[in-house]
């Protein structure tokens, strides 16, 4: 059984979506660990006792968690079928910009990279939109990561 089929179906946590169920959408992205992962391409099995979080999960104390509020703010989303997925994409792919991960468009590949918006587009490439927000869903990234 996938993570995204014990997610959705046996443990009620549908904030990730089942949009492909190969891979190249997003929808189905969570937090493994802290690091993104596609839900319906891994077994359950592998992640027993790992921390998985979803975009459900990134709230705390009744507040949206910040990436979830600049999504709001900038009107990132229009139907919301793939935003959790986006979320959960965004957070990871700060964590990775903050760690100096290179991406393809990177200039320089000493120290940390600028968050351009060339950048954010590389590095949230595999979060499809299929309402086309993509520029709301890029400044609202950009307006999280000054937070």
């Amino acid at each position: 059984m996938t993570l995204l089929d014990a997610l959705r179906e046996h443990l009620d946590v549908t904030a990730p979506k089942k949009g492909c169920d190969h891979g190249q959408c997003g929808s189905c992205t969570v937090l493994v660990d802290g690091r993104r992962l596609l839900s319906c391409l891994t077994f359950a099995v592998a992640f027993d006792g790992a921390d998985v979080t979803t975009a459900a999960g990134l709230a705390g104390d009744g507040e949206l968690h910040p990436m979830a509020q600049a999504f709001q703010d900038e009107d990132a989303f229009q139907c919301g079928y793939c935003t959790p997925g986006q979320i959960c994409s965004a957070v990871g792919m700060l964590d990775e910009h903050k760690s100096g991960a290179p991406s393809y468009v990177t200039d320089e590949l000493e120290g940390s990279p600028e968050l351009t918006d060339d950048e954010i587009r590389e590095r949230m490439s595999g979060n499809l939109c299929r309402c086309a927000a993509y520029p709301n869903i890029v400044n609202a990234i950009g307006r999280a990561a000054q937070q």
